[in-house]
């Protein structure tokens, strides 16, 4: 919390000594997804991208034939190869003129297989809906469901991002999944292709998705050739539910500066970035099996860096987490055994903890539609615990862009993961060992 109130006082300098910024669709995300751009939006602009991928997952089973979920493809985690419709998105965006240019609306829907509707029963998840105020200098507004500030690979446009899968620091730490609301069982590792009961995806709600129900305070200022943003938020805490599910309310804070280099726009603007971020939260869960709800401690932080400067592209970034430590899509109870419900056992990840970054960069090769990029995630799940996990994977990738909106991605991952208080074979290795490197192929078109 000491961390939090130095955090808002420096956003509330930075509100007090800057100058709003006018220009307000660049690469700083806040304004980018949360405003339009004054004098030339339109009161409709229809917007979205699909995305189709096909990967191969390279990893063998355990001594009895049974798969865990990271040597499956997600989300349905049936198989170890397939062609998939990623994320297909449609939105509209604009300004409600000719009422009152300052008020702007943002509206989108997901229709692909992924994490957001694969739990739903449903084809079509909406991921956004708000509206932002733009009447207090300094202090915008924006209400409803929406990205909430925080790391950059969860806050940035999915579609712009140079890589086909999230991080494991991002995907397990900060992409939230939320516990069933009944203790359920563990799924024990199984081959789904010849086992009809084998279902390693138990969890029956959808990712957070980095998104959250709520309001939250915003802007940008320029410092000469530096742009400083801030934003605080205050929402459920309940993902892309509307409603909440307790009387717990999560806040998150922000604040970012970037020395602006002049070249590029939108996504694409170059310079050098510095953020910080941290979110605090409750999350309910019936941890011990006794029928009533108990109340655990969500929190996380983090902070990077970003560079760009064509033909250059640098970003790192460190996170860490406190409580609500996911195990993975068969650990609906958050424990990596079916009697591991002792909130603080080692085997538990209602009070554990998780630490990780990542570094990544890329070229833009000169005279060519090519780019080629490079990424290394380390990721330690149950932190410090006897059933500690370290994941740990270097990506390379090669894109190539047909036009602007239009570009074709394949990745190559090499995968490492283990236990390493345990020998191998012992432990949880007899069921990590085997986890192998996983390629891809993914077609990207924005319209």
């Amino acid at each position: 919390m000491n961390a939090l109130r130095r955090t808002v006082l420096a956003m509330a300098c930075a509100a007090t000594l800057g100058t709003a910024v006018n220009t307000v669709q660049a690469a700083d995300w806040l304004m980018l997804q949360g405003t339009e751009p004054v004098g030339t939006a339109k009161p409709v602009n229809v917007w979205g991208f699909v995305q189709v991928d096909y990967q191969v997952d390279t990893s063998e089973p355990n001594s009895t034939g049974g798969y865990v979920p990271a040597k499956l493809l997600g989300p349905d985690l049936t198989s170890q190869h397939a062609f998939n419709v990623g994320r297909a998105r449609i939105g509209v965006r604009g300004i409600a003129m000719p009422l009152d240019d300052k008020v702007n609306y943002f509206v989108l829907a997901e229709g692909g297989n992924n994490g957001i509707t694969y739990n739903q029963g449903s084809s079509v998840k909406l991921t956004d809906a708000s509206i932002t105020l733009n009447h207090l200098p300094g202090a915008r507004i924006r209400a409803g469901l929406f990205k909430y500030p925080g790391a950059e690979e969860g806050l940035q446009a999915i579609h712009v991002m140079d890589y086909i899968n999230f991080t494991e620091v991002s995907n397990q730490l900060l992409l939230e999944r939320f516990p069933n609301k009944v203790c359920s069982a563990n799924v024990a590792p199984c081959d789904p292709t010849i086992t009809a009961s084998c279902n390693l995806n138990a969890f029956d709600r959808p990712v957070g998705a980095f998104r959250d129900v709520g309001v939250q305070v915003f802007d940008a200022f320029m410092f000469g050739d530096w742009e400083t943003s801030y934003a605080v938020m205050l929402g459920n805490g309940n993902g892309l539910e509307f409603s909440d599910n307790n009387n717990e309310k999560d806040v998150y804070a922000y604040l970012s500066t970037e020395w602006l280099f002049g070249g590029g726009t939108g996504p694409f603007r170059e310079g050098l970035k510095f953020f910080a971020w941290l979110q605090n939260g409750k999350r309910q869960f019936d941890g011990n099996n006794d029928g009533r709800y108990e109340l655990y401690d969500r929190d996380r932080a983090g902070a990077g860096i970003k560079f760009l400067k064509k033909p250059w592209r640098f970003t790192a970034e460190y996170m860490k987490g406190d409580g609500m430590i996911w195990n993975g899509p068969d650990k609906p109870n958050w424990a990596l055994t079916t009697s591991g419900t002792n909130p603080n056992g080692d085997d538990n990840g209602l009070n554990a903890k998780g630490t990780g970054y990542y570094a990544e960069g890329g070229l833009y090769i000169p005279g060519t539609n090519f780019q080629v990029d490079l990424r290394y995630d380390y990721y330690a799940r149950l932190d410090g615990r006897i059933n500690q996990l370290d994941w740990n994977a270097w990506t390379l990738g090669l894109q190539y862009y047909f036009n602007p909106k239009t570009r074709v991605t394949f990745n190559y991952a090499l995968r490492d993961v283990n236990a390493p208080n345990y020998a191998a074979g012992a432990g949880p290795n007899a069921n990590l060992d085997g986890i192998h490197d996983r390629y891809g192929i993914q077609l990207t078109a924005v319209f």
